[in-house]
């Protein structure tokens, strides 16, 4: 049997004070408690650690005063992991790791980090793009202590938070013919030249969209980033269906965008927040408090 630290406390206390009765006292337990606790250790280690004597209490032998002292050093590294760990659970300091299937989340992340990463906060922000399953590894792996993910096929161990119902919207140059439609259907956009988001989730919900209204269209550029989407976009040669949509109308190249709703019933995707199960220390429940506000605003949403 594995020596336990109750034991460990029980016996250095019973040779601090010199007596069991005293020692039983402190610790609020029976005599009897402190006496079994001791026979274990030197029951594990095979060795004489006290002297126990009706008239003059408890002593230690020559190897159970080099015990106590280890005992004693383990005790107190354990008592400064606990306080640590509390004051981890409850500052603001240390180092926040967000790994993030999001395209646009440089459009709302920096309000949603602002108060977290204030010099009186002594917080560091570890920011990670990554594709959708790459971010639920990373967060079983320990690599992240959030992430923002489609959560469509969440994984069971973690927790889940829907931050926003992103339905697909049309993605057009300002002076696109189609640009000052109400809305335009799938039927339409199969006409024209498109530009996919070439993300592995992305792709296949885009496909999937088509495949459902019996339509083929005609994709001219795959590109692994909504920037490059849209700034091909912005050109005026194609058009782009996108869920996220930037607070910007503008493409990085300067390019003017519309945006143009789509007439079909689809299905939209759900943007989240995942955590590991169970509590969140302080910085990373905050982060997860400022999405939930960010997005419960009206005129905050960032989808069409």
């Amino acid at each position: 049997m594995a020596v336990s630290l109750k034991a460990m406390r029980y016996y250095c206390a019973a040779l601090r004070l010199g007596s069991l009765a005293q020692a039983a006292a402190e610790l609020r337990v029976a005599a009897s408690a402190v006496a079994a606790a001791i026979d274990q250790i030197e029951a594990h280690f095979g060795l004489s650690l006290a002297i126990r004597q009706r008239a003059r209490g408890i002593e230690a032998t020559a190897d159970g005063r080099v015990m106590a002292q280890r005992f004693q050093a383990l005790l107190e590294e354990y008592e400064t992991v606990l306080r640590d760990g509390a004051a981890r659970r409850q500052s603001l300091g240390g180092d926040l790791r967000i790994g993030y299937y999001a395209p646009v989340a440089p459009a709302f992340m920096p309000q949603i980090l602002a108060p977290l990463i204030a010099p009186e906060n002594d917080l560091t922000v570890y920011l990670d793009a990554c594709d959708n399953e790459a971010a639920q590894e990373g967060l079983r792996r320990g690599a992240y202590d959030a992430i923002l993910f489609v959560a469509d096929a969440a994984a069971p161990w973690m927790e889940v938070a829907p931050l926003i119902d992103a339905p697909p919207y049309c993605l057009l140059a300002a002076d696109h013919p189609l640009a000052t439609r109400r809305a335009l259907s799938l039927r339409d956009l199969a006409e024209l030249p498109l530009v996919s988001l070439n993300r592995p989730l992305a792709a296949d919900y885009y496909r999937q969209l088509f495949e459902a209204a019996g339509q083929r269209p005609r994709t001219i550029a795959h590109c692994t980033s909504s920037e490059m989407v849209r700034s091909l976009v912005g050109t005026g040669q194609a058009a782009a269906i996108l869920n996220m949509l930037p607070l910007t109308e503008q493409s990085y190249a300067g390019d003017r965008l519309a945006v143009v709703p789509i007439a079909d019933a689809l299905p939209p995707l759900t943007l989240s927040v995942g955590t590991p199960m169970g509590q969140q220390r302080r910085a990373v429940a905050e982060f997860i408090a400022n999405l939930r506000v960010y997005f419960a605003q009206p005129g905050k949403l960032i989808c069409a």
